[in-house]
């Protein structure tokens, strides 16, 4: 009986051992992150190197601004949320976010895209741009897209509102360069940040400046944060070198 007792005892200990081996081996708990489409491509191209430099795996959500506010207001956990600077103040003064820790990140402009291998339309001028807009067959664009102030603003200026009202496709969270990639759409209005790395769209320009309107995007640490050090460490990642050189191949720009 004593023999079988010290051998219980052991393995309970060696299980026990075994336990906070495995406790002690477990990977650290991912940064959750809330972000706009407008970064996704750069986000996509850039986490691995991104998880090296903070020692902590992300778990990002990509989406519009607008939905994205919804979510926190509703009390979606999340570390850093990543959104147009208005919407990221207003959650500051709801208390969501830490109004010291926010951050400019990076601008984008709008663009035309069309399906990859056709040939590329001009819109390099207003005139161009309403020529080309008038002769496409439907036109997609998000809902409820930061672009679509600037988009519907375009067609006023252009005089074209009433005859684009029926080509109009009006698509969800990044739908615009998948409707045109799938042929569901001709042309594709966006951020051109969007644009640019979904396969099967090409960029054809950004809209002429006369009718262009820039997005910024900003990022702040929430303040009910699990870890507000690996939130820090990684606002500091999306400021730094790593970022910032990558701007230009993902059609954004550094805020001045």
């Amino acid at each position: 009986m004593k023999r079988s007792s010290f051998i219980a005892i052991g393995l309970a200990i060696a299980i026990s051992g075994c336990s906070t081996t495995q406790e002690a081996a477990a990977p650290p708990a991912a940064v959750r992150v809330l972000s706009s489409n407008a970064v996704k491509g750069i986000l996509d191209d850039l986490q691995p190197q991104i998880e090296r430099a903070i020692g902590r795996p992300l778990s990002i959500e990509f989406s519009t601004s607008t939905a994205l506010k919804g979510k926190i207001e509703q009390g979606e956990p999340f570390d850093v949320a990543i959104l147009v600077p208005a919407l990221l103040d207003e959650l500051a003064k709801q208390g969501h976010l830490v109004a010291e820790s926010q951050v400019n990140l990076a601008r984008t402009g709008v663009g035309v895209g069309s399906r990859e291998g056709t040939p590329k339309a001009d819109v390099s001028t207003p005139d161009a741009l309403k020529r080309t807009l008038l002769s496409a067959k439907s036109v997609a664009f998000t809902a409820e897209g930061q672009s679509r102030p600037t988009i519907e603003a375009a067609f006023e200026k252009l005089a074209i509102a009433d005859a684009m009202r029926p080509k109009v496709m009006l698509v969800g969270p990044a739908g615009g360069p998948v409707a045109v990639a799938k042929g569901e759409a001709e042309l594709v209005m966006t951020l051109t940040s969007e644009i640019i790395p979904v396969p099967g769209v090409q960029l054809i320009g950004p809209l002429p400046a006369e009718l262009q309107s820039y997005v910024t995007i900003g990022a702040a640490r929430s303040t009910h944060a699990k870890d507000p050090e690996a939130a820090n460490s990684l606002l500091r990642q999306l400021t730094g070198s790593t970022l910032t050189s990558a701007l230009d191949a993902h059609g954004m720009e550094s805020v001045e």
